[in-house]
């Protein structure tokens, strides 16, 4: 027996969650040695990430299978200083901890289903109407209604309840359960939830979603990455503008010119209506720029980096899955007007410009 549990821990250990465990921890013991700064202690560390110590300690222990969202990995990497050449290795080993975690979660749900529910040592329920020790049971003889007279009023009499009144009482019963039994058919046969144009059930489409359109408008301050989405959307259906993320008066003149050419109230805003009309599906085979304006969006939700490409790689599609399960969506790999609206919403204050901008984004100009 201890021959086997010591093969399960060996190998628990090489599994990705404590991989993944083991290297956030060496950054963070390694951090400030190759600088000459101070290593930050683990309280100030989980302060910047907007978590509590606990949780951080839990996430860089490998005997705790508690495995570090992407995003926590991404700015780890980043406070720390850890060497650029391990980004994608964590990267890599968060993504697998987390299906990992993701399969064993199902088969313990699926052994939990395939248990015995019917236990014989579990004592009889008092509604079982087959229990009988039921003192609502008809046939008890010592059943106080068997006593009603004609007039429905206990009868001290002795006599048996008239024929009428059984008849009566007989037929109200047929007509409740007649009831009883068109309310439950009315509620089976209503219509289930409805297919998204994926396919798949179950998912919320945009006008049922629990979410709203994120409304733009020209501004001089950085809108960040829904402007950037905007912008290469823009793009996409033909425009030029410059994806930076300040909606200048560029942008707004293609918005009102996308408006008009799509009978949209022409304000030059961005929101419910005009979403939906600009957003395209985006999957393999789709443009650059409509992939670069979801690859900015999953880059700021939370969940670790991903490259601003401009290619439908593997790596977009493996992020986009993850943000759908993890939104309730059908994970398809694809960009429908559900996952548009989530991404959109779903945003995140940026802890620092993309790298591909950093240094180039000019200063937003006066609007006219």
């Amino acid at each position: 027996m201890e021959h086997v549990r010591g093969g399960q821990d060996q190998e628990q250990e090489r599994s990705a969650g404590p991989q993944l465990a083991r290297l956030m921890r060496r950054w963070w013991e390694e951090a400030g040695s190759t600088t000459g700064g101070t290593r930050p202690t683990q309280q100030a560390l989980a302060a910047r990430l907007g978590i509590d110590q606990t949780t951080l300690s839990r996430y860089l222990n490998p005997k705790h299978l508690s495995t570090a969202p992407p995003r926590v990995v991404e700015i780890l990497h980043t406070q720390l200083g850890a060497p650029a050449t391990e980004l994608e290795r964590a990267r890599t080993l968060c993504r697998t901890a987390l299906r990992e975690n993701g399969r064993k979660q199902g088969s313990d749900s699926t052994a939990d289903q395939a248990a015995d529910p019917a236990d014989p040592s579990d004592p009889v329920d008092p509604s079982d109407p087959s229990d009988p020790s039921d003192p609502s049971d008809p046939s008890d003889p010592s059943d106080p209604s068997d006593d009603l007279g004609a007039d429905g009023l206990n009868d001290t009499s002795g006599r048996q309840p008239s024929r009428w009144l059984r008849r009566a009482l007989v037929a109200a019963a047929i007509m409740l359960a007649f009831t009883a039994g068109a309310l439950v058919n009315e509620r089976l046969s209503a219509p289930g939830p409805k297919a998204t144009d994926t396919g798949a059930t179950g998912a919320l489409s945009a006008s049922e979603a629990p979410y709203e359109w994120p409304l733009l408008r020209m501004g001089e301050e950085d809108q960040f990455s829904r402007a950037r989405a905007l912008q290469n959307l823009l793009n996409a259906h033909g425009y030029k503008v410059l994806a930076d993320g300040f909606f200048r008066q560029d942008t707004r003149d293609a918005v009102m010119d996308f408006q008009q050419r799509h009978d949209l109230p022409v304000d030059g805003k961005v929101g419910p209506l005009t979403w939906p009309e600009l957003v395209k599906v985006v999957e393999h085979g789709s443009g650059a720029f409509e992939v670069r304006a979801v690859q900015e969006l999953l880059n700021n939700v939370g969940q670790g980096g991903t490259a601003v490409s401009g290619k439908f790689t593997a790596a977009t599609v493996q992020d986009l899955k993850f943000f759908q399960r993890t939104h309730g969506l059908a994970a398809t790999g694809r960009v429908n007007a559900d996952t548009w609206l989530a991404l959109l919403v779903k945003q995140l204050p940026p802890v620092k410009a993309p790298a591909y901008q950093r240094g180039t984004s000019p200063l937003p100009s006066t609007p006219l």
